[in-house]
């Protein structure tokens, strides 16, 4: 039985007709490598697309790189400079400390700068891959360092600002101006009494004023006593701390109370002649850990 046949019939424009006769054979095997062709020039399509699309990321993500190491290259010259200002900082410490006598910590930690044993890594024509790495490890042991030496120069400069607010203190309570304006009648040391003519150890400054002349604080400190001597007559003492006192006698008014904080400059009495004395003066004695020394040694002129 022969294969069938298919006419297609074509009508030509002089309205004549041709007859084209295809076998089904044929026919069906045309349309198959339609299809084929048609599902195989999809796929290349769809590939050709994907390809594309694969492309445009790689080419994106190669950017994104460049930015991103040229960002790192930066930081790492941004930690270079920190480092820099942290070792001039511990070395300011270190004059400071120095300079008020303060022993410095000599075991602290070396800085790690970035990139200073190959500087290729700072490089922008050096390989990516490799200039990440690189720079990404030392940044972050120089990050670990940074973190370490600013915990050691935290702790120092607390024991520093402890230290110089110690000193501060100390200063502040250190009598170190006149008690009153005057001339000095009596020096501290040995002399003649003016009552009994025998020699004797004045204990601290007698200072001429007019009565009632202002006597102020040469210190901030605390009025520890308020009390009348049958010798001294009307006395008070202000205890400065760290072992210093202070004393003033033959006053003819006190103007603060036992317990009151008084400042270096206040007013807190009047001159006198009270108890026993030759006239009006002030007797000034400054007394540390107990014993009298010598005030000249603390006035300021």
């Amino acid at each position: 039985m022969g294969s069938k046949k298919i006419s297609i019939l074509f009508l030509s424009a002089n309205n004549s007709i041709k007859q084209v006769n295809f076998s089904r054979t044929f026919l069906l095997t045309m349309v198959i490598i339609f299809i084929a062709g048609s599902i195989s020039m999809g796929w290349i399509i769809k590939d050709y697309i994907r390809l594309k699309n694969k492309m445009i990321q790689l080419n994106e993500l190669n950017q994104e790189n460049k930015v991103l190491k040229s960002q790192v290259v930066l930081l790492a010259h941004k930690i270079v400079k920190i480092n820099k200002r942290v070792a001039k900082l511990s070395e300011f410490d270190r004059k400071l400390r120095m300079l008020v006598n303060l022993e410095s910590n000599e075991e602290s930690t070396p800085f790690i700068g970035v990139g200073g044993s190959d500087p290729s890594t700072l490089n922008p024509d050096y390989t990516i891959e490799k200039a990440h790495r690189k720079l990404i490890r030392l940044m972050h042991q120089s990050l670990d360092n940074l973190d370490e030496r600013i915990t050691i120069q935290t702790n120092e400069k607390i024991e520093l600002y402890k230290f110089l607010e110690n000193q501060k203190s100390l200063l502040a309570s250190t009598p170190s101006i006149w008690p009153t304006r005057g001339w000095i009648s009596s020096k501290f040391g040995w002399r003649i009494s003016p009552f009994t003519n025998q020699r004797e150890f004045h204990k601290g400054l007698d200072i001429c004023a007019r009565l009632g002349s202002p006597v102020i604080a040469p210190a901030d400190g605390i009025v520890s006593s308020i009390t009348t001597d049958y010798g001294y007559g009307k006395m008070l003492i202000i205890n400065h701390g760290h072992g210093i006192k202070t004393m003033y006698a033959h006053l003819s008014k006190i103007l603060v109370k036992k317990g009151q904080f008084v400042k270096r400059g206040q007013k807190i009495a009047l001159v006198g002649k009270s108890g026993k004395t030759t006239g009006p003066h002030l007797h000034y004695e400054v007394r540390v850990n107990g014993i009298a020394v010598n005030p000249l040694r603390y006035i300021l002129n």
